[in-house]
């Protein structure tokens, strides 16, 4: 299926590694031209490697999502490369837990057990840096009469977790934002919408994962993980990158030109709401 991409400019954030590489090879293989974003350069000039490898159009765009400044310089450059931008794809994150960070498996501290700094840390990056991509293109998506802004948020967001508060209420808050941007902007041809997965195996993940399986108990929680998501019990594995991605793909092009201010679980049934 063609889904009309060719040609189109992509941003795509947080891009070196995981759910945010398959978007960009996956846009790539659809014809887009895509800047490939993160905070570091190697991670960036890898996946640039990888899509021109296979016949792909791509630069490397470094900049921290949560600088104002770094975000209009990057969205300028793309600019300047390419001429306009038609999609972004705010997929730059933090982990919600570190495999550090959460004692090895599945701890981490709870809300109350959290300072400012922590909460900080979450927002800067989920919210402000959502903030100010979608702001640094929308003149150009206006201005062209097309537009596709993808929001990549969680199903933390969606129903809460327990130690993921703080982040629970961040990827709530850019559901909202979607919403009222996908209001504001449909008179100009741009859609706005949300994917939202759940557990997705990528690099950080699988960091957690290994520690699980080193104990009898972490082992029996990582199958009682499994047990959550009915797609597990038929297809034996959680989401990988490329589910994601694919619906990424589906939301930028045309085919869903009639689709704004929604959010798509791509989560193996884990949350129906």
């Amino acid at each position: 299926m063609d889904l009309g991409l060719r040609d189109k400019v992509a941003i795509v954030t947080g891009a070196g590694r995981g759910i945010g590489r398959a978007i960009v090879l996956t846009l790539a293989e659809e014809g887009a031209e895509v800047a490939v974003n993160d905070v570091f350069q190697e991670r960036a000039q890898a996946v640039v490697a990888e899509v021109k490898a296979k016949g792909g159009q791509a630069i490397a765009a470094v900049a921290d999502v949560t600088d104002g400044a770094q975000v209009a310089e990057m969205v300028a450059r793309v600019v300047k490369e390419w001429g306009t931008v038609h999609i972004l794809v705010n997929n730059a994150g933090i982990p919600a837990r570190s495999a550090e960070e959460a004692g090895g498996a599945f701890g981490g501290p709870y809300f109350s057990q959290q300072d400012q700094a922590a909460w900080d840390q979450v927002m800067n990056v989920v919210t402000y840096g959502v903030l100010n991509c979608s702001r640094a293109v929308l003149d150009h998506m206006s201005n062209q009469g097309w537009g596709r802004i993808i929001n990549i948020i969680s199903d933390a967001g969606r129903v809460g977790e327990p130690r993921l508060a703080t982040y629970s209420m961040a990827k709530a808050g850019v559901t909202g934002l979607t919403k009222a941007l996908a209001k504001e902007m449909g008179r100009y041809r741009i859609t706005v919408n949300c994917v939202s997965p759940s557990t997705t195996e990528t690099e950080t993940t699988a960091s957690l994962f290994e520690a699980a399986r080193q104990s009898q108990e972490g082992a029996a929680r990582l199958e009682a993980i499994g047990r959550q998501y009915p797609l597990y019990k038929g297809l034996g594995r959680l989401g990988q990158p490329q589910d994601i991605a694919n619906a990424v793909a589906f939301l930028a092009s045309d085919r869903a030109e009639w689709i704004t201010g929604q959010v798509l679980s791509v989560n193996g049934g884990y949350c129906m709401l």
